[in-house]
């Protein structure tokens, strides 16, 4: 959690939440195919912990990504890095900054949704296809949300093997059990 005095924490979750929101809005009405992983994809399988960004796996044809940063660009989101944000949709730019730059997601950030920044992942962590096939769809008020699913979510965060990530690999696992054992 952060050092922030409660009233700031609680102005700072709801600019979260609200942004969220937005951009889950924003990407629906592009018809974009995307993942939610990271901190906010834990929270929707139903683990409470603080997160500011959005992390987003996305199929990476450009037609997709074009449609992603069409769907930010209103909302004020640029590229934290000084790039064309078109750049994302060239394949030979991204493996060139996954190769030279060791860069695994390309941030976006707006002062529109100051408290929360985009990472679009630069390489598919998984096949996208195949693990879009198995997302979690969540119902947020009128938006459509896609969701890695828990087995998804978990390899990737083991995978990573940050302090984090294994903590929520083990909160992950725990949900996945007690739906195995029918408790959800």
């Amino acid at each position: 959690m952060s050092g922030l005095p409660a009233g700031e924490m609680s102005g700072t979750l709801a600019a979260v939440s609200g942004s969220l929101e937005t951009i889950f809005g924003a990407l629906e009405r592009a018809s974009a195919r995307y993942l939610v992983v990271g901190g906010v994809a834990v929270v929707l399988h139903g683990h409470p912990r603080f997160t500011a960004d959005l992390d987003l796996v996305l199929a990476l044809d450009a037609d997709n990504v074009r449609a992603v940063l069409g769907a930010l660009e209103p909302l004020g989101y640029v590229p934290r890095v000084p790039v064309p944000a078109e750049d994302l949709a060239d394949p030979v730019r991204r493996a060139e900054w996954a190769r030279n730059k060791g860069m695994t997601v390309f941030t976006l950030t707006s002062p529109l949704h100051p408290a929360t920044e985009v990472d679009l992942f630069v390489e598919e962590p998984f096949p996208f296809d195949e693990a879009h096939a198995r997302a979690l769809q969540v119902d947020l008020g009128d938006v459509r949300v896609w969701v890695a699913s828990l087995a998804d979510l978990i390899a990737m965060k083991r995978r990573a093997g940050r302090t984090h990530d294994l903590e929520d690999v083990r909160n992950l696992e725990a949900i996945a059990r007690a739906i195995e054992d029918g408790d959800e």
